[in-house]
This record gives C-alpha cells, sequence and structure tokens, in this order.
C-alpha cells in the first residue's frame, strides 16, 4: 500500500491523469460529435481557377487575400472571408446576391452571374483559406427520406425558430433598416440549408449543434409541403397572415358592400316631393 500511495504522488502522475483525461474526452467527442456538412472533394485545379475568378470578380471588395477591405470610417467595404467555408460562397453566389450590383442594406436574389462550375471553384478556393461549413450533402437535402411524423415535427421547429422573421409558410417579411427576410418559395433545399448552416446578413446561424442535419432536413420538408398545398379558400393573399387576410376582407369585402349601397341608393325607387 504504500508503494501504491508513493506513485500517486510522483510528480509525473497528475500530467499522466491529465493526458489520459484528454484522451478520453477527445475520443467521446470523436464518437458522439454530429458530423459536418459534407460536400465534393476539390482539386489543386479547382481552388487555383477559383483563385483567378476571385481576384477577377470579388478582390475589389473582398482584397486581394479575401481578407476584406476596410472604409476610412472603419468600416467593411467588403468583408473578411477566411473561415466562412465552401457553404456561404455556393448560398451568396449560387444565389445571385453576389456580386452586388450596388450598395445596399441587403443583398437580394437575382439570377447568378456564374455558373455551377465557377461557383465551386469559387466556393473551392474560399474554402482552402481556412476551415468552415461545407456545402451541404444529402443528409441535409434528401426530403424523399421524410416521414409525415418528421414533416410535422418540421413544422414545429420551424415556427419555433423562423416565422418570426419569414412567415409561418415562408412568404418572408419586412424587417428594420430597409432589411427583409425573403420569401423561401421556389429556393433549393440546398440554399436552404446553407442559409441555416452559415447565417447570411441579418440570420442567426443554426450549426448543427443547435438543429441536426436530420432536423434542419425535415424543416426544409416542412416548407415545400406547405408551399405545394392549394388554397383552398381562393386567394392565398401571399400567405402573409391574418392581418394581410383582414386587410383583403375590409377593401374587398367590407369596400364591396359599401359601393353596392352607394349604387343601390343612387338607382333605386325614390319618393318625388308632392307639388
Amino acid at each position: 500500500m504504500r508503494k501504491l500511495s508513493t506513485r500517486r504522488r510522483h510528480p509525473l502522475a497528475g500530467l499522466v491523469v491529465l493526458l489520459l483525461g484528454l484522451v478520453v474526452a477527445g475520443g467521446l467527442y470523436t464518437a458522439f460529435a454530429p458530423k459536418p456538412a459534407t460536400a465534393q472533394e476539390a482539386t489543386a485545379n479547382d481552388v487555383e481557377a477559383g483563385r483567378k475568378l476571385f481576384l477577377i470578380g470579388c478582390a475589389s471588395c473582398h482584397g486581394k487575400n479575401a481578407t476584406g477591405i476596410e472604409t476610412q470610417k472603419g468600416g467593411n467595404y467588403g468583408p473578411s472571408l477566411v473561415g466562412v467555408g465552401a457553404a456561404a460562397v455556393d448560398f451568396q453566389v449560387g444565389t445571385g446576391r453576389m456580386p452586388m450590383k450596388r450598395t445596399a442594406p441587403q443583398a437580394p436574389a437575382k439570377a447568378p452571374e456564374y455558373d455551377a462550375e465557377e461557383t465551386r471553384q469559387l466556393a473551392a478556393y474560399v474554402a482552402s483559406l481556412a476551415p468552415g461549413p461545407a456545402i451541404p450533402g444529402s443528409d441535409y437535402t434528401d426530403l424523399d427520406k421524410a416521414t409525415t411524423a418528421d414533416i410535422r415535427e418540421g413544422g414545429e421547429l420551424f415556427r419555433a425558430n423562423c416565422t418570426a422573421c419569414h412567415n409561418s409558410v415562408g412568404a418572408g417579411g419586412a424587417m428594420p433598416d430597409g432589411k427583409y427576410a425573403p420569401s423561401l418559395k421556389g429556393v433549393s433545399a440546398k440554399h436552404i440549408a446553407e442559409a441555416m448552416i452559415t447565417g447570411p446578413q441579418q440570420m442567426p446561424v443554426f450549426s448543427d449543434d443547435v438543429i441536426t442535419p436530420e432536423d434542419k432536413r425535415n424543416i426544409i420538408a416542412y416548407v415545400k409541403k406547405v408551399q405545394d398545398q392549394p388554397n383552398y379558400g381562393g386567394i392565398g393573399g401571399g400567405g402573409l397572415g391574418p392581418v394581410v387576410d383582414g386587410l383583403f376582407t375590409w377593401v374587398i369585402g367590407i369596400g364591396g358592400l359599401v359601393i353596392a349601397a352607394i349604387w343601390i341608393g343612387a338607382h333605386g325607387a325614390r319618393v318625388k316631393k308632392k307639388a
């Protein structure tokens, strides 16, 4: 017992216990940590081609080394792209938001200026600068795997985390300072997943630790399901909610009744005064 106690008080005993703890913690994290988004492997040729495209079309705002350009007032003319990952580039360039046509509070979606191959090369170059979120794989976007229960759960997650900005059916909405939450109608599953992963503009980042890839897939499946539903009441009003529905009711419904009442009053039977 004395020999064992002496070994426990050895100066290196604490270091050994610390190293053992780090090894155990690292092994547990590797085994149970959520898997990162997967992407197509990029070659050195892709990275070089992306760098050339970047220097021509992006460096004027983001700098030759993608570290950003500061204005004289201390702001960013173009933010640093180091560490944003391939997913951010694929979203911004693939939806046409970048490059911007003009300075504005928010970059609107438009027709892409780069084709799919060029977008992939730009993403490969930016991803080579520092680790960052990769382009989402099928575990985020394979909506065929989502069951009815999955879609129902995705709806609950969407209403809890997204409706404050995007509306309950993804129709979008206005925000302060000239910004807005864009409509999700017609947006591809990949780009919706990338937006959740990277948090473009004022949108918060929903990492895989917060919302798992499966839950992201369920949210996207819910959005697509809602958008495919017909307007059983006739005019959907853009799906913008009860305020807009009430406006339609008052302007068209009540307004129509008022106009009809005025017409009846003007063209109905009139009582002539007796001479």
